[in-house]
């Protein structure tokens, strides 16, 4: 019996480097290979690990630039060779600049800028870690919020720090003599760790001077700090919801069949976010001396 040829027979080596690249085991492989490249970079710190294997660290180094090189023609392979989807990618751009370092004229020359290349790779753990590049993305998206909120910091410093210099100029010169000193001291009382000195110098003065130090010590280190992690929950969640945008338009890219099923793991990620907050809910309605919660009006299950 004559057997059928396959029908994607051209596409088969970029489907098989797409499948390669999306198993689990290929990135903690590559995981792996990271980590121990930065044990090689921390070993050869030491100089007499330098002086005794100094030769093997940098073959070492070198086995693992061809890894790298060969992890990035896969994921390139994975795109059928397409350098516009390819680059379409900001950790591909990346992983691309951080590797190809290597290959820069004259950089073995200059053992600075050759260890700087290779401790460059070592960063590349984050774009491996799903969580950890939530993280780092979750920054980058709250560095406008955070940038505010220190333009507000400095602002609410400078205010109390003139107020600071006008009532303990005379008394604590050391703390509050000008407007650095008292910004300075301050800025340390937003751990408030010096809060205790601050309000046994000032109840020297006077009883009132406790509120200066206590309104400080409520606006700035309990608003702003909460409002600094409200910012930061902001942009997880953001963080979180352009992950699954990523890939869901990944999975649609790979295979335009396959949005149906993208459609579902993006469904079935909220519906766990939604039955965790059910479940919370639940939790807090039965605390004791919880109020019971009145039932929901009934609705219609049928919806255009």
């Amino acid at each position: 019996m004559t057997r059928t040829a396959p029908a994607r027979t051209r596409s088969s080596l970029p489907e098989a480097c797409r499948r390669l690249a999306e198993h689990p085991a290929f990135d903690r492989v590559v995981v792996l290979v990271v980590l121990a490249n930065a044990v090689v970079l921390g070993a050869g710190t030491y100089a007499s690990v330098e002086r005794s294997y100094g030769g093997v660290l940098d073959a070492l180094n070198n086995a693992f630039l061809t890894v790298f090189v060969v992890e990035l023609a896969i994921r390139f392979a994975a795109t059928a060779a397409n350098p516009r989807r390819f680059f379409s990618s900001g950790w591909n751009v990346f992983d691309f600049l951080v590797i190809g370092a290597a290959f820069v004229p004259g950089l073995a020359a200059n053992s600075t800028l050759l260890r700087l290349a290779r401790l460059a790779r070592v960063v590349r753990v984050v774009r491996l870690l799903p969580d950890l590049r939530i993280l780092v993305v979750a920054v980058g998206r709250a560095l406008p919020g955070v940038g505010s909120l220190a333009i507000l910091t400095l602002l609410l410093l400078f205010v109390y720090g003139m107020v600071g210099w006008l009532i303990f100029d005379t008394h604590d010169p050391e703390r509050f003599g000008n407007i650095g000193s008292a910004m300075l001291n301050l800025f340390v009382m937003l751990t408030l760790e010096n809060l205790p000195d601050n309000l046994a110098m000032g109840r020297e003065l006077s009883e009132w001077t406790v509120v200066y130090f206590v309104s400080f010590a409520l606006l700035a280190a309990f608003l702003l700090f909460n409002l600094f992690v409200g910012i930061v929950i902001n942009s997880m969640e953001e963080a979180r919801a352009m992950e699954l945008a990523r890939a869901e338009r990944e999975l649609a890219d790979d295979d335009p069949g396959n949005d149906e099923a993208a459609h579902e793991v993006v469904l079935g990620e909220r519906v766990r976010t939604l039955r965790a907050a059910l479940d919370d809910l639940e939790r807090e309605i039965a605390r004791p001396g919880a109020a019971p919660a009145s039932a929901p009006p009934a609705r219609s299950e049928a919806r255009a």
